[in-house]
This record gives structure tokens, C-alpha cells and sequence, in this order.
């Protein structure tokens, strides 16, 4: 469907995730979250095509929940080329998929990004008005809350959410990750952003 962005967009969104399937394992088999993969490992040949389909998406001026998500990979994609992430506007662009498509990943994706923007405080009070009944199983709410709580000197609660966190997780080396940051004391800078999963 040549003519239809969404179909574009959803093209270009599959294309920027499969470009870094070789980083998401190391050489043990262990877990990389998406923040920490070696980004000489993503193929730039599956981003390129990817930025193509996104391109001719946006000639037909019709934006949609696909676009935005393949417009958010494609800013984590830039960390190849400027090794690091604009964090504003990634969560300028969570802005806009949370308008057109409020899911909780958007919700959660959204709090994580404004915590690297503007500070721990606004991402906590994002993530705070997320309605309890919706996340009492959603895994990346516990396990950014439990990176969040951790940075705040709140080391209880913290261990509360990793342990949810972590019993929510299926993927082995992904609660591997969460038991190694959950016994991790932060010994003054800043700690590493949380292990996000796309």
C-alpha cells in the first residue's frame, strides 16, 4: 500500500527495530538494553530504508500513531552518528503519541523521556498519574518507578518496585538485568537510565 503512510510508517517502525537485532545480545547471550547496545552493531543499510519510508510518509501530510513511533526510533537512531539521544524532542514526540494513541508503553516511554529532559521530579509525577488499576501489571512502570524511586535516596520503595518489576518479567536475561540493579547501590553521580526494552 504505497499510498497509505501508516502502512509506510509501520514499514519504517519494523525496519529501525530490526536494525539493531545483532546488539541486543552480547557474545554470552546476556540482555543489552537499548540505551547501552553498541550502535556499530545496528545496520545502517535497515536504517536507511527505514528513513526513506519515513520520509515519503510524511509527503502526504497525514500523521499517525506508525509515523510517530517510527519518528521516535529514528531519534534513537541519530545516537549512531551523535552518540547521544535529544531527549526533548523524543518526548515532544511522546507528546503527540500520547494524543493520537494514549497506550500505557506510550504513557511510561513519555515519563522516561521527560525525566532525562527535565528532571527526576517531572518524570515522577508523570509516572504518578498514570492510573494504578491500569499498571498493576505492566512491567516497564515497575521497573522505571523502581530506577526512579532509586535515583530519589528512596531505597525501600525502590526494592518494592524492582521485586514487582522483576516478577513480571518472562524474559530471563532481561530479570537478570533488574536483580543486578536492584543490589546496585548508586555511590554518588548519576546512575544509568533505565533498561528500556524496544
Amino acid at each position: 500500500m504505497p499510498q497509505e503512510p501508516e502502512a509506510r510508517g509501520l514499514l519504517a517502525l519494523m525496519l529501525y527495530c530490526e536494525s539493531r537485532r545483532d546488539a541486543r545480545r552480547n557474545a554470552n547471550g546476556a540482555y543489552v538494553p537499548l540505551l547501552e547496545q553498541d550502535t556499530n552493531l545496528w545496520s545502517q543499510t535497515a536504517i536507511a530504508e527505514a528513513e526513506r519510508e519515513l520520509t515519503q510518509a510524511a509527503t502526504f501530510n497525514q500523521l499517525g500513531r506508525f509515523q510517530l513511533e517510527a519518528a521516535i526510533q529514528s531519534l534513537h537512531a541519530q545516537r549512531a552518528i551523535s552518540k547521544q539521544v535529544n531527549w526533548q524532542a523524543l518526548a515532544l514526540l511522546y507528546e503527540g503519541l500520547i494524543q493520537l494513541s494514549p497506550t500505557l508503553g506510550a504513557l511510561v516511554s513519555h515519563a522516561a523521556a521527560i525525566t532525562e529532559a527535565q528532571g527526576l521530579e517531572y518524570g515522577l509525577t508523570r509516572l504518578d498519574a498514570i492510573p494504578m488499576e491500569s499498571i498493576k501489571s505492566y512491567q516497564p512502570y515497575w521497573a522505571l518507578k523502581a530506577h526512579l524511586l532509586k535515583q530519589s535516596g528512596l531505597e525501600a520503595e525502590s526494592q518494592q518496585a524492582y521485586i514487582r518489576a522483576i516478577g513480571l518479567t518472562e524474559d530471563s536475561a532481561i530479570r537478570e538485568i533488574f536483580f543486578k540493579k536492584k543490589k546496585k547501590k548508586y555511590l554518588g553521580g548519576r546512575p544509568p537510565p533505565p533498561p528500556l526494552t524496544i
